[in-house]
């Protein structure tokens, strides 16, 4: 940091008992402001280090440095964002408007002051953290890798509402700060210099004296970047802009789901030629009406889950080499994705030319991914071809991704534990066999589990973590561990047919398998599951997952459900799977099913979302009842990661207790009486759990 340094508090800020900010005087002038929040970890503006923030800005109002400096005091990062179980609170108490208000008057006493003022950005700079700094005149940025500056608060069914929504278009034009508010999309040093938010990128250790440099020289923003804010922010640009912008968000976000990006557009569209304090004002009153909407309630909730789960992988997995045994659709992309992720990885099969497929489709996704291409032979050569399985003994984790026959694989590991290390894991990707089948003729039970990844592997979140009585706690926390160096939410669940996240999606894919043999059009069973929430719908869903797969599911999972499967699914043409041969119900090209149209005049039936939701509904009460997951929470957030289960709703048991268990549990018995058994309300509905109050 800075070359020397004089203590500050005998003088300036004298009598000020300072938690939260730690001020720092250069010989040169300039004071470095640093915050490091008391108590915790990382950095995040709780409403007391704000308050604190007014008291020692109005010090320095009184007797102005050189220049400020906003620099964090935590080697983590810059600043996360605000403390979100205190506007949790806020929200519960119907205040969040004062909390609004205080973090939008601190951040403007900032950007008030007359002097230089610089923010030096390391690490993580999320949310809040990013307003405070888009407050000074300046910022500066270190290049390390894990420099990312983003406004996510779309993705919490907010917008950035400490001034961020105010400034950013002002800065950078309107379709690149839109851009970055609309999507939540975090950015890089280099990418945030490329569009004007960043003034200057430096090494970490030179950050401090690098911001203080620019805050005593200045710095004149290029004509191109200050005609590029002017011009995309006036009234023409913006009448022409945001119905564009309002198109492009449709088609990802309906309005009546996700009202958060519909109501940034529409406060910039009206407030943008405006002053900082009507934009402000209009910023507040925005966010506090979505602050209060169940989707922010329910996004908000959701973000806790996942810190939940990313939670459960703490400390070393001690993996290092990975070996996968089946290089078909979801065991060579398992392995591609870990070579992506860091890891050594052996691929084997039986036969070469399935694991050169593999491979094929695994430089597509390093083509994808990495995108310096100069860097992207080194990740293919993390991924080994390995016919023979010489990479077993090797392998601190092995990965089983076969066909799913219980036989098969029970004579896979027959062959592979004998070879592997002591300490080696062996896991299964079996999407559905009880692990109490498979775990018999296993030496060393207490480190066999299920490790279930879902299709597509490199963009489903989710991996469940498949429990049997003879595993070892330690195995577990290894693999949560695992999960957490891919980037994935690892969920626990208990071994038995169909665990979590198929057991509650089979229910509702067969539904409207049934739907759709009774003559129902697949693209009006889709739409009426997409109203719903559901980011695909069930007939698309099945093509994409494979008609094969779903009735090899289906062999599992029907029987213990006491489930018929439709004869479209019983027998599966093994040329027209679906999505990965061109044709299943629908046809696919270039990746896309090309769905018929609706016969003219057609009347979807009115109780076809019933039909479809409540039966996954009534399976995730099974589950709960059953101690699959350990509690609703994690229920809720290994159906929505697993299944895209409509975020906005919360999880199925948080949309129950949000609809009332009363009323869905009459229609689930309506539907039994018009359909059959198949609607009998599972055992569970008088859990307390689903009466709950919705917070």
């Amino acid at each position: 940091m800075a070359s020397s340094m004089t203590n500050p508090t005998a003088g300036r800020f004298a009598g000020l008992p300072l938690r939260h900010w730690k001020p720092q005087l250069r010989d040169d002038g300039v004071l470095v402001l640093y915050f490091d929040r008391a108590d915790t970890a990382v950095n995040a503006f709780s409403q007391d280090a704000l308050i604190e923030l007014g008291d020692v800005l109005e010090r320095i109002a009184l007797e102005l440095p050189k220049a400020l400096v906003i620099a964090s005091g935590k080697a983590s990062g810059f600043i996360a964002g605000a403390d979100l179980k205190e506007f949790q609170e806020f929200d519960r108490k119907g205040t969040v408007d004062d909390a609004i208000r205080r973090g939008q008057t601190m951040f403007q006493k900032l950007a008030q002051l007359r002097c230089p003022t610089v923010a030096a950005i390391h690490g993580f700079c999320m949310g809040g953290g990013t307003e405070i700094s888009l407050a000074c005149r300046y910022r500066v940025a270190s290049s390390d890798a894990s420099t990312r500056i983003g406004l996510p608060e779309v993705q919490l069914g907010i917008f950035p509402g400490w001034g961020g929504s105010a400034r950013l278009p002002q800065l950078v034009g309107a379709p690149a700060a839109m851009d970055m508010m609309l999507t939540g999309r975090a950015l890089s040093a280099k990418a945030a210099f490329g569009i004007g938010l960043i003034d200057k990128i430096t090494e970490s250790a030179n950050l401090i004296d690098t911001a203080a440099a620019l805050a005593l020289k200045g710095r004149v923003r290029p004509f191109k970047q200050r005609l590029l804010a002017w011009s995309t922010n006036t009234f023409a640009a913006r009448k022409l802009l945001a119905p564009q912008m309002i198109k492009q968000v449709a088609r990802k976000a309906p309005k009546a789901f996700y009202p958060a990006p519909y109501a940034l557009i529409a406060t910039w569209q009206k407030s943008a030629g405006k002053p900082i304090r009507a934009r402000l004002d209009a910023e507040r009153r925005a966010v506090v009406k979505l602050a209060g909407s169940a989707t922010a309630r329910n996004l908000i909730r959701i973000f806790f889950l996942t810190e939940r789960m990313k939670g459960l992988g703490k400390g070393d997995a001690h993996i290092r080499h990975v070996h996968v045994v089946g290089a078909g659709v979801m065991g060579g992309d398992i392995a591609a994705f870990a070579a992506y992720k860091g890891f050594d990885v052996t691929l084997q099969d039986r036969e070469q030319r399935f694991i050169d497929g593999a491979l094929q489709r695994a430089q597509a996704l390093f083509e994808k991914k990495v995108k310096d291409p100069s860097k992207r032979p080194a990740v293919a050569a993390r991924l080994i071809s390995d016919l023979n399985g010489e990479g077993v003994a090797k392998a601190d984790l092995v990965i089983e991704a076969i066909i799913e026959n219980p036989n098969a694989k029970r004579e896979l590991y027959q062959s592979v534990e004998p070879r592997m290390k002591s300490d080696a894991l062996l896991t299964t990707n079996t999407s559905s066999i009880p692990l109490d089948e498979l775990r018999p003729h296993i030496a060393r039970p207490a480190q066999f589990v299920g490790l279930h990844y879902f299709n597509p592997v490199a963009q489903m979140p989710l991996v469940e973590i498949i429990h049997h009585d003879g595993m070892d706690a330690e195995t577990e926390r290894r693999l949560a561990a695992f999960c957490k160096a891919l980037g994935k939410f690892p969920v626990p669940v208990a071994g038995t047919p169909g665990f979590l996240v198929n057991r509650v999606l089979f229910p509702y894919m067969l539904e409207a398998a049934t739907a759709y043999a009774e003559g129902i059009p697949g693209p009006a069973i889709d739409k009426a599951a997409v109203k719903f929430g559901m980011p695909m719908g069930p007939i698309e869903l099945l093509d994409t997952v494979g008609l094969d797969v779903a009735a090899s599911v289906g062999k599992e999972l029907a029987p213990f459900l006491g489930l018929d499967v439709p004869a479209a699914l019983a027998s599966v043409d093994a040329s027209k799977r679906g999505k990965k041969d061109g044709q299943g119900i629908y046809t696919w090209e270039n990746g896309r099913a090309k769905k018929p149209e609706l016969p003219a005049g057609y009347a979807t039936p009115d109780d076809l979302e019933d039909r479809l939701i409540l039966p996954l509904l009534n399976e995730a009460v099974a589950c709960l009842h059953a101690g699959v997951v350990s509690d609703a929470d994690l229920l809720d957030a290994g159906v929505i990661f697993g299944t895209g289960f409509a975020p906005f709703r919360g999880g199925p048991i948080q949309h129950i207790r949000a609809t009332g268990a009363d009323a869905l549990l009459e229609r689930l018995k309506a539907l039994q009486g018009k359909y059959g058994e198949r609607f009998a309300p599972r055992a569970g509905w008088d859990n307390p759990v689903l009466r709950e109050p919705v917070v």
